[in-house]
């Protein structure tokens, strides 16, 4: 096992404190981010954890190598309303069988929707509903850590729910910093007022005989008992993070909404059960996001999901390309919360523009920019990074190849500039629906107009080609010396 500091600094919401980034073993660096549950299309605050979590994957990647680096991002398809649906639609199936069937287009979607954003697929994606009960291979499940935690005497039965006794963790509240008494029980199911402690929370909750769930084996007070139910929202997590990363780790993501009580409550499971001190030594949380100045919901009329953005107009009266999503998020650190706007996707679409144009369709090769890495390694300070690339920029605008090598290389690892600027604007000119040989066409009339002196017949045209979505760049052939005239969607 070796140890080793490659520079990288976060924010460790433990500690409130910036620390250098130590791996446990710099030679498996391991990673757990909560994802989503895949019970409707993912909207556009699910974006953010993805996008900031896949740049701290590929800096990790790209500091500790790639096959040193393991990330884990759950899929949570254990849900009541999933539960009532799969039992409804598909009654003939096994349950895990029949809520595959619910959630697989759902899951699918998701998966489509943070490829459009540049996201690398995690190392392992495990699905709860696969660690509800004991496995073949005998990784960590939900069942057996609850039954563990019943034996260590930090979990109990009451009217058929088994529930963590908060009070037997001295420690618990040591990650959002809330006193014991202040604290509130949080589950997706419901919590009966059966408990020793106002904040202790279901681990295990009964089924009714007309609610699905799983035939659970536990042993309590020493004697045998099926319970049929379903997990608590946060023992999932406990199981996924120990079967695939080990009882302690070195990161561990996920929204700032799910300091309290889901980490929370992480924290108290895993370490209880394993008998540690620690989960994971690291916690990074990104900040919320509002839609154009509001808290994004349905009432408000500003919900938007990430498909709609990548495939419809209802978002400023135009589709997005993934990539602009993606600087649009970047624009912002990931702790700070973000205002998802119009404006902000027509700047970020901007600034791709002239990234596109200043790297022509230069092939991928070259070496990243070290002011780059040191600014994402100063707790993913994305801003920094993108000030060095509009530095690069400037340098490759003016022709030098090193530097549009520098400008794509680096912007890799951000998820950006992964396309030539033809292949760039030509998808804008698609998107648009654009007739490129009419645009042609009025572009040359234009120049005729202009060599004639006909301005404003010239003007007219422009005009026309303007309100279709189309910027004109005149400029002078450096060869000839004659005028000429690129053009490109601007949308």
């Amino acid at each position: 096992m070796t140890n080793g500091f490659k520079g990288l600094r976060v924010y460790n919401t433990l500690t409130r404190a910036k620390e250098d980034f130590v791996p446990i073993d710099a030679d498996r660096v391991r990673m757990y981010v909560c994802g989503p549950t895949v019970y409707d299309y993912a909207h556009i605050g699910n974006a953010r954890p993805a996008i900031v979590f896949d740049i701290l994957f590929r800096l990790l990647r790209h500091l500790y190598g790639e096959e040193r680096v393991t990330y884990v991002r759950n899929i949570t398809d254990v849900d009541d309303k999933i539960n009532a649906r799969a039992r409804r639609d598909y009654p003939d199936l096994p349950l895990n069988e029949a809520i595959r069937e619910v959630t697989q287009k759902t899951a699918d979607q998701y998966h489509a929707d943070v490829a459009a954003l540049g996201c690398l697929r995690p190392t392992i994606e495990p699905r709860a509903t696969e660690f509800v009960l004991p496995r073949a291979d005998g990784l960590t499940d939900m069942a057996s850590l609850i039954q563990t935690l019943m034996d260590r005497g930090h979990a109990y039965e009451a009217n058929g729910e088994i529930l963590f006794d908060t009070a037997s963790m001295p420690a618990y509240g040591g990650l959002s910093k809330r006193k014991l008494e202040d604290q509130q029980a949080g589950a997706r199911i419901a919590v009966e007022a059966h408990k020793k402690n106002p904040a202790d929370f279901v681990l295990w909750k009964q089924s009714s005989a007309d609610e699905p769930g799983w035939d659970a084996q536990f042993t309590i007070d020493g004697e045998a008992v099926t319970i049929c139910g379903r997990p608590g929202w946060h023992i999932e997590c406990s199981a996924m993070s120990a079967a695939y990363l080990g009882e302690e780790f070195d990161i561990h993501g996920g929204g700032l909404d799910l300091i309290f009580p889901h980490h929370e409550n992480e924290i108290a499971q895993s370490c209880c059960a394993h008998g540690r001190d620690v989960m994971a030594r690291y916690w990074m949380h990104n900040g919320f996001l509002q839609v154009e100045g509001r808290k994004m919901s349905k009432s408000e009329g500003n919900f938007v999901t990430i498909n709609q953005l990548l495939e419809t107009e209802v978002f400023g009266g135009r589709s997005w390309p993934g990539e602009v999503l993606r600087l649009a998020m970047l624009m912002t650190h990931y702790r700070e919360p973000i205002d998802f706007s119009v404006r902000k996707l027509e700047e970020a679409e901007a600034v791709l523009d002239g990234w596109y144009r200043a790297i022509g369709d230069v092939a991928a090769g070259g070496a990243g920019c070290a002011d780059m890495v040191a600014a994402l390694s100063d707790d993913l300070g994305t801003t920094g990074a993108i000030a060095a690339l509009h530095e690069l920029r400037s340098e490759a605008a003016k022709g030098n190849d090193e530097a549009r090598q520098a400008l794509k290389a680096s912007a890799g690892l951000l998820g950006l500039l992964g396309q030539t600027e033809s292949e760039w604007f030509a998808a804008k000119v698609s998107d648009a629906s654009i007739d490129t040989g009419a645009v042609e066409t009025a572009v040359e009339e234009r120049l005729t107009q202009l060599r004639e002196k006909n301005f404003a017949e010239a003007d007219r045209i422009r005009d026309e080609l303007t309100a279709q979505g189309v910027q004109l760049m005149d400029y002078k052939d450096p060869e000839s010396g004659e005028r000429r005239t690129k053009w490109e969607v601007k949308r």
